[in-house]
């Protein structure tokens, strides 16, 4: 399986407060990893640190042929150079308000990616196809349900076509029965092999969908490793008494 994301010895701080301590990981081609962690591990700090949206203070980030040394000052080529690589799908949804589904899921490629419109046009059918809205595609995110609204931004993150797509807590502002549809469509990305790394609190979902689980705990990696070895960790404490104190959230 070939690596294409990797931190070596990464810091991060906000202020006095040191959240990411040395952190050394590789995220892998066509493989899902979900991160866990209790509130303040840093588990959304780590994913942002991917795409650049928070810039670590000490060590590096590979992406393929790309390197980012967090010591030198980066350029702005740097930061894109990277984020064409990423797409993140966020909490809260993100839509162009003003743009049909349609639009919203065509309009990064068409803009920054200078794809043909009517290329993009198939291409966006096809994607919102792909997570059961293309009757949907000339409504207007107010028309939408919460988890409607994350199933368009999943496909507008598709759409750019990136090496590794980055979720950050994709349904935590859903309730359960919309988080379901949203979690159905990233169990099935996650069976066509999508390279994906989750931020989540859902337990369930992690156990189906992750090929291997991250936990994080005081801005440390405590476990790396198959999901299963994780799940059927008698001896480590910690992670049992946190696999027990998420079942009943």
């Amino acid at each position: 399986m070939d690596t294409i994301v990797s931190f070596t010895d990464m810091n991060k701080h906000f202020n006095e407060h040191h959240v990411l301590k040395n952190i050394n990981v590789q995220f892998n081609k066509g493989e899902t990893t979900v991160i866990l962690g209790p509130s303040g591990s840093g588990k959304s700090t780590l994913l942002r640190c991917i795409n650049l949206l928070e810039i670590p203070q000490t060590g590096t980030l590979e992406i393929e042929s790309l390197k980012v040394d967090f010591t030198a000052k980066l350029n702005q080529k740097d930061r894109l150079s990277i984020r064409q690589n990423t797409a993140m799908v966020f909490q809260s949804f993100n839509l162009f308000p003003h743009m049909t589904v349609l639009e919203n899921v065509i309009e990064g490629p068409i803009t920054v990616l200078k794809k043909d419109k009517t290329k993009m046009v198939s291409i966006g059918e096809q994607l919102l196809e792909k997570v059961g809205l293309l009757h949907k595609k000339d409504s207007f995110p107010s028309q939408l349900s919460g988890g409607q609204q994350q199933r368009v931004a999943i496909a507008r993150a598709l759409a750019m076509e990136p090496k590794f797509l980055l979720f950050d807590e994709p349904t935590s502002a859903l309730d359960p029965e919309l988080e379901g549809e949203v979690l159905k469509v990233l169990k099935a990305l996650a069976e066509e092999d999508k390279s994906m790394i989750i931020v989540t609190h859902n337990l369930n979902f992690a156990r189906v969908v992750a090929d291997r689980i991250l936990f994080l705990e005081n801005g440390e990696i405590v476990f790396d490793g198959k999901t299963e070895q994780f799940f059927n960790n008698t001896e480590n404490e910690r992670i049992n008494s946190f696999i027990q104190s998420m079942q009943f959230i």
